[in-house]
């Protein structure tokens, strides 16, 4: 019964485990086959095929050995028959024919056939050298010194059949065992290799996205300290790049729209608009627009490149929630209301700076939540942080969630937005020793948080 349970039991976890392998390769068909997976497949390919190995190396010595005994027992028996036969023929004078009917009439279990000399069978009981499952063997008759016969023996092997029957469970127990440790020790193995490159991924993907003063992660091992190296090297390569060439590269890409808007306008007033005052003043108006939106582009623009080149120049303790309250009393009565909760929480910065960072993250949530949406801002302690959280319903698209604080994404051009607000956020918070996420994309709602070391 124990066998039969360890039999079944091993054979669903030996199911259950080629399924789990089964599906992975499947998956990695489509999102390419993983470190770890490729060190389980090498690992288990090795202790499979070593388990394979030693069980059939198993179960041939125990069927060679067993074979072995059965034919010697055979031998055996084969050379005790001839012996009393032999004696009976040359002591009493008998036949070989006479020990043969006499052996009939007794009915012995034993599976013998005795043979004259030239092979004929003269008595025989079970003793036929082509069933399966049987080993034989043959002893010479001796009388008077010369052979009369031979006596045949032949010896089931069922007994072996059995025996190996009987070792299938303890094999399959086995590999399950081995096929375990196998993939314990792949995971534990392909998480050391697979967990530095995972992190200095992350690492990469954060500075990619903009965040340019992030700090590599601890690296262990030579191979993996020499590419953190490297990755930071070339962190600081994008960090220290002339200020001037993105500058006026953002800059160019973005008053593309606004000035073609005010040549157009301007041809069209140099054509004859101007004698139409309605027509003028459609167009007049389009070039205000225009230049509002070239002043918006370049303060933002001259902001986040003064907080990104000199930092916090101006530092002292401020508290975080009053400057949320001083932002939430300044909304107008027609806008979304906003709320604030949480009670006094110090850091240290620059006050100018960390009230920009809390109107930024308020005008995100206007501009792009729902309409009359009630913005709430939270501020908190979290360990050794002080964390601001601003909240609104509405949903961030998925071809932005990825590049969320980079400059000029926005989704909303129509009402102002210049796509640099949340840039600035970020290097706020950076600058200021913390950093910026967005811990909710929506729907239902989308949330922005922000941490900051306590003072």
């Amino acid at each position: 019964m124990i066998e039969l349970s360890l039999f079944v039991g091993g054979s669903i976890a030996l199911i259950l485990f080629v399924a789990f392998i089964a599906a992975r390769l499947l998956r990695s068909r489509t999102a390419g086959m993983s470190i770890r997976m490729q060190i389980f497949i090498a690992l288990a390919a090795i202790v499979g095929a070593f388990a394979l190995g030693l069980g059939l190396l198993v179960i041939d010595r125990v069927k060679a050995r067993a074979t072995t005994l059965a034919e010697e027992s055979a031998r055996s028996e084969a050379s005790a028959v001839a012996a009393i036969v032999g004696n009976e023929i040359e002591v009493k004078g008998r036949t070989l024919e006479d020990v043969a009917r006499d052996l009939s009439r007794a009915r012995g279990g034993m599976q013998l056939a005795l043979l004259s000399t030239d092979g004929r069978e003269v008595y025989a009981a079970n003793a036929r050298v082509d069933t399966p499952g049987t080993v034989s063997a043959t002893a010479p008759i001796r009388a008077g010194g010369k052979e009369v016969g031979l006596v045949r023996v032949v010896k089931p092997t069922i007994v072996i059949q059995r025996m190996l029957a009987d070792f299938a469970p303890t094999i399959l127990i086995l590999s399950v065992v081995l096929g375990g440790a196998a993939a314990v020790s792949a995971a534990l193995i392909g998480r050391q290799i697979a967990r530095p490159i995972e992190t200095l991924t992350e690492f990469a993907v954060r500075v990619s996205e903009g965040e340019r003063r992030a700090a590599p992660p601890p690296a262990t091992g030579r191979e993996v300290q020499r590419l953190s190296i490297a990755l930071d090297s070339m962190r600081r390569e994008l960090e220290g790049r002339p200020f001037v060439e993105a500058f006026a590269a953002d800059l160019s890409h973005e008053l593309k729209n606004p000035v073609a808007a005010i040549r157009a306008s301007a041809e069209v007033l140099a054509d004859g608009a101007l004698e139409e005052p309605v027509t003028a003043a459609r167009f007049v108006g389009r070039i205000q627009e225009a230049t509002t939106r070239i002043e918006a582009l370049l303060g933002e623009l001259l902001s986040l490149a003064r907080i990104e080149a000199r930092g916090v120049e101006e530092s002292g303790e401020v508290d975080l929630a009053e400057i949320a309250r001083e932002v939430a009393t300044r909304e107008p009565d027609d806008a979304a209301k906003v709320s604030v909760s949480g009670g006094a929480h110090v850091v240290r910065g620059d006050r100018m700076w960390l009230t920009r960072l809390v109107e930024n993250l308020v005008e995100n949530a206007r501009t792009h939540g729902k309409a009359s949406t009630k913005v709430r801002i939270e501020v908190g302690r979290k360990g050794d942080d002080v964390t601001l959280s601003v909240s609104n319903e509405g949903a961030v698209g998925e071809h932005v969630k990825k590049r969320i604080f980079r400059r000029f994404v926005t989704t909303r051009p129509d009402r102002g937005g210049t796509g640099l607000g949340l840039a600035i956020v970020r290097a706020v918070a950076e600058a200021h020793g913390g950093s910026a996420e967005c811990a909710a994309f929506g729907p239902p709602e989308v949330r922005f948080r922000v941490r900051l070391p306590a003072a």
